[in-house]
């Protein structure tokens, strides 16, 4: 099989790295300082069409191939990971309503997420309660017409500024999804600050206190929230997070290059140095290592062949463990630079290991690749 990218494919990534260049990479350092993504920014993503991306033409979206959708990702992330947290966690929402949702729901929401005027936030971890999310502790009961939600939920990414949740609750003691708004009675959330990474995403803590919503928005059936609704979501969240992770660590590799050139140490620019020409060879081949992977599971997505889900899994393991690994010999590279907000890999060492964490840790997916290779 040939991995190389067609033309179409070859111009969308020049245009998304120009997108990147000139208005997300700019703007990367005030996300993370501000702890948000500024509305502007959030704009001109919707003016690209970018929130779509997951979507087909018939609901407004961009109808890009699976292996495009992991360029525009890798971008993204080479330019602000909080700007690629948006798009994955609005994505998620969006592909389990498409795959999921009934007719209303899609002609009702869809149209409006690929357009960017509504936001989607997935909702699923919670204080007590992370990788086990089988045992979720917020509730739904059906009265009347009517399900009433009672929880929390934290770690919520775009909870500050989403309008409508993906939420998993109990119901009749299975795990099931709903879709909550933002402006449901009895809904409310607070923002969440100070983390190590990716402070640009807007963090929130959901609360549901007698949340009220329409029967209709229940997604798929009663529980089936996990097994079928959550899985498809996570799976799309692992190959966006995979892909970039492979932008952040050519970012890294980009300053680290440049650095190298720049910086003089015993009359020599570093680069003369060996021991730093190692550390770039190995930078390098693991980034063109992570992004061969995801381009090839992106192909299996393509072809619907149910080893993309395995593939996805192994390729977000392999991408999340590299960025932290390239972005630590960048920083080392760098030096006490490397330790200072002057320098973006500062910023980049942190953003990496958020990547370790979300959408399975690194440690589930030792567990889940092993069972599957055993079984």
């Amino acid at each position: 099989m040939k991995l190389e990218l067609t033309r179409e494919q070859l111009q969308w990534k020049n245009d998304f790295k120009m997108f990147v260049d000139e208005v997300v990479a700019p703007s990367a350092v005030e996300s993370d300082r501000e702890e948000r993504i500024s509305p502007e920014i959030i704009e001109k993503l919707k003016e690209k069409g970018y929130l779509g991306s997951m979507l087909q033409k018939e609901y407004g979206g961009m109808g890009l191939d699976w292996v495009t959708i992991g360029i525009l990702n890798e971008e993204l992330g080479r330019g602000c990971s909080s700007v690629r947290s948006l798009l994955t966690v609005h994505g998620m929402v969006a592909l389990a309503i498409l795959r999921w949702g009934t007719d209303e729901q899609r002609s009702r929401l869809l149209p409006s997420m690929a357009a960017g005027s509504t936001i989607g936030a997935f909702a699923l971890t919670e204080p007590e309660v992370g990788s086990d999310a089988k045992n979720v502790q917020t509730t739904a009961v059906l009265l009347d017409d009517c399900y009433v939600l009672n929880g929390r939920k934290k770690w919520i990414t775009m909870g500050q500024i989403a309008d409508i949740y993906l939420v998993f609750a109990q119901c009749e003691g299975k795990p099931t999804a709903f879709l909550v708004e933002s402006d449901a009675p009895g809904f409310s959330r607070t923002s969440i600050t100070g983390m190590i990474g990716v402070r640009g995403s807007m963090l929130a803590e959901l609360h549901l206190d007698d949340c009220v919503i329409p029967k209709e928005n229940i997604v798929g059936l009663i529980g089936t929230g996990l097994s079928h609704v959550a899985l498809n979501c996570l799976d799309y969240g692992r190959y966006t997070v995979a892909s970039g992770c492979v932008g952040l660590g050519q970012a890294c590799l980009e300053q680290s290059i440049y650095y190298a050139g720049q910086r003089k140490q015993f009359g020599l620019p570093l680069r003369e140095n060996q021991l730093i020409q190692k550390m770039l060879t190995e930078m390098a081949v693991n980034v063109k290592a992570a992004r061969l992977l995801y381009y090839h599971a992106g192909y299996l997505r393509e072809m619907m062949d149910p080893d993309s889900i395995m593939e996805t899994w192994k390729t977000k393991y392999f991408a999340s463990r590299m960025v932290n690994q390239v972005a630590s010999d960048a920083v080392q590279i760098h030096g006490a630079n490397g330790c200072s907000r002057d320098y973006p890999v500062e910023r980049y060492m942190r953003d990496a290991k958020i990547n370790e964490i979300i959408e399975g840790t690194t440690q589930m997916h030792e567990v889940f690749i092993a069972k599957n290779m055993l079984s």
